[in-house]
């Protein structure tokens, strides 16, 4: 059972002072220097550290989760992991900048489709190769836009000095914990915003952790934590003081800030007069589609693949923005009903665990009385649901935020036809373009040649994962996160901007991550040469917990001393 406590009502009259005092930080971190900022950043990042144990257990706390549990390895890596990762990266961006250097500058670029760039940003060094095995991240740059443009205007925005932003509103997410002060990292360095950060109610418990780890910006007024709910938002929110309102969170919480709630909202939509008088940025999930490309699997390509899939889903219990939603398969494809069989079996597999976020319960109930036919596993808590390729329902156009999986069967044919008709059913029936996977063998990937990469470009998501997890994509800091660009404040799907991009890209359209078919051994035994055993956040991995905290106490000090004893535990996964 979760054990988080409501928050207490919170006095907004103390908001003023805070705004007040975070206005004069914000001129302040405006006349630093870049190698000034840096040094902060970095400060910063070692306090975090030094409350990573405290935080995670925390978190653990919230979720109702035991310590000793291998899925304490999903709050390592999805919070102290993850910050650290992104502050230690910003800081030593900052100070490349100061140093005259590009972060960017030792990318070269290779052509995409579409007069795209794709830019590798992992592996960066050879300790990264070797940590990250198998796995890579690229950044695709706007079609049309050359690579002298991107080096020239990446890290531009950061450099800028003698510019104050003012005073941002952060409201943070309470699902992923890292989430809010990455978020406030993206708020300082990129816009020059001071912020003010209001922690989501499930992570009240948090609020004491928060301001020991994120203490160097506490001291220099350019931060302030505060809880509260939909009351105290709304307040800050519509503060004279605050420039910019970033949100993660749901679309309807996006809209209903926009446009107000109450039966004038659809009005003034219609006529283009929202509430809110200041720009808003957004990350707000969607249905999250995985494709999974015909081929002849083995049996263990079956059973690793389910696995695969189900872990995107059942990953910190369903509630996350970029879990699976909607599986598409071949109806044609021999090795259906035999897939089919693997995901069940996975289903039933993995260990129960019940949702935890607030309303969990009540949109299970929802999804299985909408879908007829709706299959539970785990005595109720979790949902498999077959869709026709021809049906409009709640599953393509909800991101149910808990343990629900639907399935479609699509007539294509082949590995290339599937492709085809997935992505012209995926981009236009499922609603949000925030992520998107791809299961493919690399027989497959191989005989389609440029025509894969051609069809990854025709894919509307800011994320895409070619067999992993667009999580992969959030937990990389060197990688950009958010939606696919071009969404407007009345259709804004999975959201406006992005976040993380610790390498301070110019330009971004998407990042693209890919990762190995097969685990260790059986990717060397099949040629792939990827020396990555289970990775540590699927839900079946054993020793998560020991691999996310050794990870964690990684990225609080890369060296290559630290790797060994990672190895030895992700390989007991």
């Amino acid at each position: 059972m979760s054990l988080v406590t409501p928050a207490p009502p919170v006095d907004v009259s103390g908001f003023d002072a805070a705004i007040e005092r975070l206005s004069t930080g914000a001129k302040a971190w405006a006349a630093m220097s870049l190698g000034e900022r840096g040094e902060l950043i970095a400060r910063t990042h070692d306090s975090v550290a030094r409350v990573a144990e405290r935080w995670t257990r925390t978190a653990l706390d919230i979720k109702g989760l035991d310590p000793k549990s291998a899925l304490a390895g999903e709050e390592w890596l999805s919070g102290p992991y993850a910050t650290l990762a992104g502050f230690g990266t910003v800081a030593h961006s900052l100070a490349t900048l100061a140093g005259g250097v590009s972060p960017i500058g030792s990318i070269t670029p290779k052509k995409a489709p579409g007069g795209r760039l794709a830019w590798r940003v992992l592996p960066l060094d050879s300790r990264e190769a070797l940590l990250f095995h198998g796995f890579s991240a690229e950044v695709w740059t706007l079609p049309g836009v050359s690579e002298a443009d991107v080096r020239t205007d990446s890290g531009a925005d950061a450099s800028r000095t003698g510019v104050s932003g003012g005073v941002g509103l952060v409201l943070g997410a309470g699902n992923i914990t890292s989430i809010g002060p990455l978020d406030v990292l993206t708020e300082l360095v990129v816009h020059h915003r001071a912020t003010i950060l209001k922690i989501n109610p499930t992570f009240a418990n948090l609020l004491t952790v928060y301001r020991h780890a994120l203490a160097p910006l506490i001291e220099a007024d350019l931060l302030r934590v505060v809880q509260g709910g939909a009351t105290e938002g709304a307040y800050l929110c519509n503060h004279d003081g605050i420039s910019h309102v970033h949100i993660t969170g749901s679309v309807e919480t996006h809209d209903a800030i926009v446009w107000g709630r109450g039966k004038d909202s659809a009005t003034r939509r219609r006529e283009g007069r929202p509430v809110l008088n200041k720009p808003i940025t957004s990350e707000l999930g969607g249905v999250s589609p995985v494709i999974v490309v015909p081929g002849e699997w083995t049996p263990a390509d079956l059973r690793f693949q389910a696995e695969n899939i189900v872990s995107m889903r059942l990953h910190n219990a369903g509630h996350n923005c970029c879990a699976a939603q909607m599986i598409v398969i071949d109806a044609a494809w021999p090795q259906r009903e035999e897939f089919v069989r693997e995901l069940r079996a996975a289903l039933t597999r993995v260990p129960s665990r019940a949702p935890w976020y607030p309303g969990s319960d009540q949109r299970l109930k929802d999804a299985a009385r909408a879908h007829s036919g709706a299959e539970t596993f785990s005595d109720g808590d979790r949902l498999l649901i077959q869709v026709q390729p021809d049906e409009v329902c709640p599953l393509m156009r909800t991101e149910y935020f808990a343990p629900v999986l639907g399935l479609v069967e699509l007539d294509g044919g082949g590995a290339r036809g599937l492709l085809d008709r997935a992505i012209e059913y995926v981009n236009h029936e499922l609603a949000g373009t925030l992520s998107a996977n791809i299961l493919i063998a690399p027989a497959e990937r191989r005989n389609l040649g440029a025509a894969f990469d051609e069809a990854v470009s025709r894919l509307d998501y800011g994320g895409i994962a070619i067999n992993t997890w667009t999580g992969l994509a959030f937990l990389a800091p060197t990688a950009t996160w958010g939606a696919f660009p071009g969404h407007t404040l009345d259709d804004a799907q999975s959201g406006i901007g992005i976040v993380h991009n610790a390498l301070l890209m110019a330009h971004s359209e998407r990042t693209v991550v890919t990762g190995p078919f097969r685990p260790f051994p059986r990717s060397v035994l099949n040629g792939e040469m990827a020396l990555f055993p289970k990775p540590p956040w699927f839900v079946t991995a054993r020793s998560a917990a020991s691999t996310g905290r050794k990870l964690s106490g990684y990225a609080s000090g890369p060296s290559w001393a630290k790797l060994p004893s990672i190895f030895a535990s992700a390989f007991r996964a």
